[in-house]
């Protein structure tokens, strides 16, 4: 299972990367789309949405089960990666390159919180 040192994880699967112009990229974890199998459906959140921390804000379908995404944080959808939707695939090629959505967070250390590689590897040991 590959679980970038690098990135913080939420518990619903989400991981979740602070770029340098203070938003947030996230996605699912490759824990989570190697348990869904092959996708064939992704549905983002729309820019300008507001989200709460754990609110369903996207949808990733497989051939087997459809399953909702979480904002593992508070914020401001800023981006969608629209190449997903055209490209469910891509999730299971790569879960890390293919992120989902961008968010600029309401509480600047919002990621503090989250969960770090060892114990997200713990998580679904």
């Amino acid at each position: 299972m590959n679980v970038p040192k690098e990135l913080k994880y939420a518990e619903s699967h989400e991981w979740m990367r602070a770029e340098s112009d203070g938003t947030v990229t996230i996605g699912i974890t490759d824990h989570a789309q190697a348990e869904l199998g092959d996708l064939v459906f992704i549905e983002l959140p729309a820019v300008g949405r507001v989200l709460k921390a754990g609110e369903a804000c996207a949808i990733v379908e497989s051939v087997k089960a459809a399953s909702d995404v979480y904002a593992p944080i508070d914020g401001e959808v800023v981006a969608a990666n629209t190449a997903v939707t055209s490209a469910p695939e891509s999730l299971n090629e790569d879960a890390y390159a293919a992120w989902l959505f961008r968010l600029k967070p309401s509480n600047p250390n919002a990621l503090a919180g989250m969960l770090d590689a060892a114990a997200y590897e713990k998580l679904v040991s």
